[in-house]
């Protein structure tokens, strides 16, 4: 069974790394077209309701508990500061600095996850945030 779970997970992370560069790609031919906070706006709206559709074509509970509710409001509210930091940084510079950098938002997550949550600290995580480190500096030059 965790073969399969395995292979659903790197199957979504693959679609979710696939239409993510997409999105940054039109977002910023968006920003260059339109006032990005428009851009912005336009594109969250647009993502708000296909969320809501698969809500109600799938089998999604709505039940919501204060805990889970709070915490995926901070969520949406860290997404819509990404998000609007993005489509000001597309408009203002380029492509590739700013949907690099933006990507390294792993990086951060790493980070929490060993400090705050109590994930195992590795060399080997080491190693990987360095190497993504110097990719990022690399790939903006």
């Amino acid at each position: 069974m965790e073969f399969i779970e395995a292979d659903s997970a790197v199957l979504f992370g693959l679609i979710t790394m696939v239409t993510w560069g997409i999105w940054i790609v039109l977002g910023n031919a968006a920003s260059e077209s339109i006032d990005p906070r428009t851009a912005a706006a336009i594109s969250y709206l647009t993502a708000g309701l296909l969320a809501l559709g698969f809500i109600l074509v799938s089998d999604a509970s709505i039940a919501i508990t204060a805990r889970g509710g709070l915490l995926a409001g901070m969520a949406g509210l860290f997404t819509g500061i990404g998000l609007i930091s993005m489509y000001f940084g597309l408009a203002q510079g380029s492509t590739t600095v700013v949907s690099t950098l933006g990507a390294m938002y792993f990086v951060v997550a790493a980070i929490i996850g060993m400090v705050a949550l109590g994930d195992e600290v590795t060399m080997t995580k080491f190693a990987g945030i360095a190497f993504a480190v110097i990719g990022v500096v690399l790939v903006a030059r």
